[in-house]
């Protein structure tokens, strides 16, 4: 089944998340190597593609888990978590109607 892992950033992120983001990028590239991620992202702080200075606000992944147990389990070990770049993660079911 497919989850949403909803995470929110601490203020004044960037640094932590750019410490950690290789190390939250190879567990990405893992879930997408074995075809179970939909799509992944962070939320910029402003309307723009880069933010720059700015920062982000949290990420979005929507990918595919045995369950909401191994998805939960999945989003506590994410590097930007233990880092201490989120604030709160929220992990729901997704139901993918369109496209």
């Amino acid at each position: 089944m497919l989850y949403t892992i909803v995470a929110e950033d601490v203020e004044d992120s960037l640094d932590k998340r750019l410490a950690a983001r290789p190390a939250h990028l190879d567990r990405l590239h893992k879930l997408r190597d074995e075809g179970r991620l939909i799509v992944a992202g962070p939320n910029p702080l402003v309307d723009s593609e880069d933010p720059g200075s700015a920062g982000f606000s949290g990420s979005v992944i929507i990918a595919e888990f045995d369950s909401l147990q191994t998805a939960q389990k999945w989003a506590e070990a994410d590097p930007y978590l233990n880092a201490g770049v989120y604030k709160t993660v929220s992990v729901k079911p997704f139901k993918k109607v369109l496209p």
